[in-house]
């Protein structure tokens, strides 16, 4: 079907029920056209202030230094990779899905000797793995590990990895893309010493920033550095000075911050903190079970044991045509659902609901429409 130049610039109006974005508020959509500030201006600096204070609710934490970086949550990844590992360091990552193999990748191009962790794609890394690969490789550094694996719709249990990880003195870094703001995620009481998150997840903003939060132990590894982090602009040395103006002297310019999706977030975790972040996360489950029982009655299967609220990754059943089926729920119901991807492709259904979709109506729409589709 052609469209004209004009129509062109007409985005569709989804319903976002894939492995992210998920669908924005008008509240959040409104405060991205507020008038433009400087990225110095007092009145922007507030802003950006409360923005940093509503994060560390949202990750539970008290640590001073918790802001989003200026991009998508990969940006995060980046950013802990490099502030916490030089040349030569010693790692273990997780991998048992595309979001570990990806930390695994970003980490030997930091330098870093990884050891990887491997689980079947679906499945979780266990306590008594990770002791087996601590008690194999004393040196390691760090451990990083994916709360949320998005493309498989696991979610990590992390009981117990913090106490494990700091008694061999190394840290423990966690990927929380999928799960900051829909999930139990407590940075602080779980001995988190690195997160990173996306905003165009369970917080339901648009992406382009990276929550990140950073604990006494990881503030003390980047201040023993013996060499410069490689990434200029993700070097939170100098980025801590922007947005604590911490090191005297007041606030530093670093980059011109994005400032208008600073006003996104800083809306969607109003929205959050105003449902509470309990009530909050007990939605997110509550959908899961529902959708959960809709799928079931169907005779639809989940693939991963330890399922996330908001990613739910069910087996295509035998029969159906993927990338058919998809579209068709797309094209005559409006609705995005996501593909299996790696090993999965062709293989499994990525069904999202996170923050502002994860709606009775979107549960039922999504599963009448699968229902009829698959008829």
């Amino acid at each position: 079907m052609e469209t004209s130049p004009a129509s062109a610039f007409i985005p569709a109006e989804r319903i976002l029920m894939g492995p992210g974005p998920s669908p924005v508020p008008q509240r959040v959509l409104r405060a991205l056209g507020a008038p433009t500030l400087g990225h110095l201006d007092p009145q922007y600096l507030a802003i950006m202030d409360r923005t940093c204070a509503m994060l560390r609710e949202v990750f539970r934490t008290k640590n001073a230094l918790t802001f989003p970086v200026s991009g998508t949550g990969m940006a995060g990844m980046e950013c802990v990779a490099v502030n916490l590992i030089e040349p030569g360091d010693e790692v273990i990552v997780g991998v048992n899905g595309v979001f570990g193999t990806r930390m695994k990748d970003v980490m030997e191009r930091c330098g870093a000797k990884v050891h990887a962790l491997e689980a079947t794609w679906g499945d979780v890394i266990s306590l008594e793995q990770l002791k087996a690969a601590l008690d194999a490789h004393p040196q390691v550094k760090l451990v990083g590990i994916v709360h949320a694996e998005t493309s498989t719709g696991a979610l990590q249990p992390l009981a117990g990895f913090a106490e494990l990880v700091h008694s061999r003195g190394a840290l423990l870094a966690i990927d929380a893309v999928t799960s900051l703001g829909g999930h139990e995620l407590r940075v602080d009481d779980w001995g988190i010493d690195a997160i990173y998150s996306g905003t165009q997840k369970c917080l339901s903003c648009p992406p382009g920033l990276s929550p990140v939060s950073f604990g006494e132990r990881a503030l003390a590894k980047m201040d023993a550095r013996k060499t410069k982090v490689q990434s200029w602009y993700l070097d939170v040395s100098m980025l801590r000075k922007y947005y604590t103006g911490g090191g005297g002297g007041g606030r530093v310019y670093h980059h011109t911050a994005p400032i208008n999706m600073t006003y996104a977030l800083h809306e969607a975790l109003m929205i959050v903190l105003e449902e509470g972040l309990d009530a909050r996360i007990e939605r997110h489950a509550q959908m899961h079970r529902r959708l959960r029982a809709g799928l079931e009655a169907m005779g639809l299967t989940y693939i991963p044991k330890h399922s996330l609220h908001s990613l739910n990754c069910i087996s295509i059943p035998a029969g159906a045509d993927d990338a058919k089926v998809r579209r068709r729920l797309l094209e005559e119901y409006g609705i995005e659902i996501g593909a299996g991807l790696g090993p999965m492709a062709g293989k499994a259904w990525r069904i999202g609901l996170m923050g502002h979709g994860a709606t009775v109506r979107n549960v039922d729409l999504v599963l009448t429409a699968l229902k009829n589709v698959l008829a």
